[in-house]
């Protein structure tokens, strides 16, 4: 992998992977199979042995770094829309207010280092890891997942919802 401009990474003695950036700083601790050497702008990431279990730890610590490396580069984003009669979202302070036709409102703390959005119809979550921002939207989601029929519910903006046909009148 290469690393760009601005971007700094060290790798400490207890597998330990720093990734300094622009927007801020993300380290991630990996297991002792996955060995990570960095020569000049470019890191190498090799296996201690060729055994089975360890080769599936290759493909996931090179994807875990490139996504360190862009997320202190340009924030990850994830766009979720919501549907329905009542349906309202707000940020109040470091607190995302759901209205999602309960007889409640759902109060969900943001985390420090994710920055949510709301406008009409939609809930913009932003960040640096990638890890955070799917695992907060997918919380979120998870409150109203949408139902087939009208399509209501917390839904991704690239999510396709499969609708059923419903009761047919005779």
């Amino acid at each position: 992998m290469i690393i760009p401009e601005k971007t700094e990474v060290t790798i400490s003695a207890d597998n330990t992977v720093t990734v300094k950036g622009p927007l801020g700083v993300l380290a991630r601790k990996f297991p002792e199979a996955v060995i990570f050497t960095k020569e000049g702008s470019e890191i190498m990431v090799t296996l201690k042995s060729a055994h089975r279990d360890f080769k599936a730890l290759d493909g996931t610590a090179v994807a875990h770094v490139k996504n360190m490396i862009a997320g202190v580069n340009t924030p990850f984003e994830k766009k979720m829309l919501y549907e329905g009669v009542g349906f309202k979202a707000d940020v109040k302070g470091t607190d995302l207010h759901l209205a999602l036709g309960f007889s409640h409102p759902i109060i969900v703390a943001i985390p420090a280092s994710l920055k949510v959005v709301t406008e009409k119809g939609s809930i913009t979550v932003s960040g640096i890891s990638k890890e955070e921002v799917g695992a907060f939207a997918a919380k979120v989601r998870a409150y109203k997942e949408p139902e087939p029929y009208k399509g209501k519910g917390l839904r991704y903006s690239d999510e396709i919802i499969r609708r059923k046909q419903g009761k047919k009148s005779a």
